[in-house]
């Protein structure tokens, strides 16, 4: 059995319109081209990010097809007319699965990664373009025989709605939803107003993942330095963990996983390499500031990082040797992941992996972990 933890289903154009509530059309995000036939994903006639259709391996061709928008030069190919069939349509993708050597993926949004950020300016237009994707999430897990897992798209900045968005994708089957490790309209994600949106996941048998996204920044703006045209910061690449670590810091030091041993949470497509330091840290600066400071910051019933290995799980990059760094962790928590199809991704994740470990040397990195996240195991 090999589930893969980081698949990408490519929204379509007009799956917004589609499934957006009628009132909210105006907000529905959009692919539109352009004048020289470049697609961008749109909100509001304004830009948010260029639609490209990568292969795995080949980020220098993602590069130079952006170079061309930056010169001004039309596409040499239409979007829509490189867009393979199992990129967007559940059914093509179901079939690719054999190809790709797994059995079972979780698919996150494509498109959904790029615009949080930007919507966070509006809360309503936010709420209604995360049910959009939603609702059409549900019909690919129908579609999906059991064997696609989409992803779900929440906020925590409006409980009632989060409540009410659970509900209905929990009665589709949804057992997964992408949420930002971020302060949530100033607040962290252990404060008191928010431990409804916990026990919310946990009744509802949802799990909360962080993905890598657009969605509010760990650091400053002003050290986010690149042209505001480019498709990824540097900084957000060279610290692309940070948030991860600083949530899940804040959610086991302030003692959400001591009050909802349930709850459940993945870490996807943000590296794995930081985890046996920041578990080290974590104990250690708890230990050290509880006795510093004459106090803990909440009364835990077990050290910092067990909670850690009882509750998270991490995508692994075959390239970071999860063998070997499974021996530094003190427990199994990785998961592999293909990341397909973006250029960084790869077609063979399972050759991949299986250059240090086969799949049934290591049923944790490639099945059972992941089947803990979809409350399988």
């Amino acid at each position: 059995m090999v589930i893969d933890s980081d698949q990408h289903l490519f929204e379509t154009r007009g799956l917004w319109a589609r499934h957006i509530d009628p009132g909210a059309r105006a907000d529905a995000l959009e692919l539109t081209d352009d004048d020289l036939g470049h697609t961008w994903l749109t909100w509001r006639a304004r830009r948010i990010v260029f639609a490209d259709a990568p292969r795995p391996g080949q980020t220098d061709a993602v590069g130079e097809r952006y170079r061309r928008v930056g010169e001004g030069l039309p596409p040499v190919v239409r979007y829509e007319e490189t867009l393979p069939h199992d990129y967007w349509q559940p059914a093509a993708r179901l079939a690719r699965l054999t190809d790709l050597g797994v059995d079972e993926a979780i698919l996150f949004p494509n498109y959904g990664l790029a615009w949080e950020r930007t919507l966070d300016e509006s809360l309503p237009a936010l709420r209604a373009n995360m049910t959009a994707w939603n609702r059409w999430a549900a019909v690919v897990a129908a579609e999906g025989r059991g064997r696609l897992h989409p992803v779900a798209h929440l906020t925590l900045r409006d409980l009632d709605w989060l409540e009410r968005e659970l509900a209905t994708i929990a009665a589709a089957g949804l057992r997964l939803a992408m949420i930002a490790p971020a302060l949530v309209d100033g607040r962290p994600l252990s404060h008191p107003d928010l431990d409804r949106a916990w026990s919310a996941f946990v009744a509802h048998g949802i799990t909360p993942v962080f993905h890598v996204a657009d969605q509010r920044r760990p650091f400053a703006d002003a050290w986010y330095t690149d042209a505001a045209e480019v498709l990824v910061p540097t900084l957000e690449s060279v610290f692309l963990w940070t948030g991860a670590a600083l949530a899940c810091t804040d959610l086991i030091v302030n003692g959400v996983l001591e009050r909802h041993p349930d709850l459940r949470i993945g870490i996807v497509e943000l590296s794995a390499v930081w985890v046996p330091l920041f578990l080290m840290m974590l104990d250690g600066g708890v230990q050290f500031t509880s006795r510093l400071n004459g106090r803990e910051p909440a009364r835990l019933s077990l050290r910092p990082s067990d909670y850690f290995r009882r509750q998270i799980r991490v995508s692994s990059f075959a390239y970071e040797e999860p063998v070997r760094l499974r021996q530094k962790l003190g427990g199994d928590v990785l998961m592999c992941g293909s990341d397909y199809p973006h250029s960084e991704g790869t077609a063979t994740p399972v050759a991949d992996y299986a250059f240090a470990v086969r799949p049934d040397e290591a049923p944790g990195l490639f099945a059972t972990n992941a089947a803990f996240l979809l409350r399988k195991a």
